[in-house]
């Protein structure tokens, strides 16, 4: 562990790990573990899942399937975005050019 490093202890369904994290992410490793807890407890309670190991590969894959979606969402409200900007950008445009007009 280096001098920017600190340790963290975890809990995650009744075991402890001590985890290096890097100074000031401390709060967001403790929250991390507590929704990794929380969600293989939620597995483990199902009674379908029978394992940590398998428990956490369901916990994987759901959470990873989560972040999927979610990057699809914000790549679709980006995109969105981004035509209402231009079609707000070419109603200005037309705007300062039927403004320039009457100036003239």
């Amino acid at each position: 562990m280096n001098a920017q490093n600190t340790p963290v202890v975890v809990h995650i369904l009744d075991k402890e790990y001590r985890i290096a994290c890097q100074k000031g992410e401390e709060d967001g490793l403790l929250a991390s573990a507590r929704l990794l807890d929380t969600k293989m407890r939620s597995i483990r309670s199902s009674g379908k899942v029978i394992g940590s190991d398998r428990m956490a590969v369901m916990v994987a894959l759901n959470l990873a399937h989560e972040l999927l979606q979610q990057k699809n969402n914000n790549t679709t409200t980006v995109g969105t975005i981004s035509k209402r900007v231009q079609s707000m950008q070419e109603k200005i445009d037309i705007a300062l050019k039927n403004s320039n007009q009457l100036e003239v």
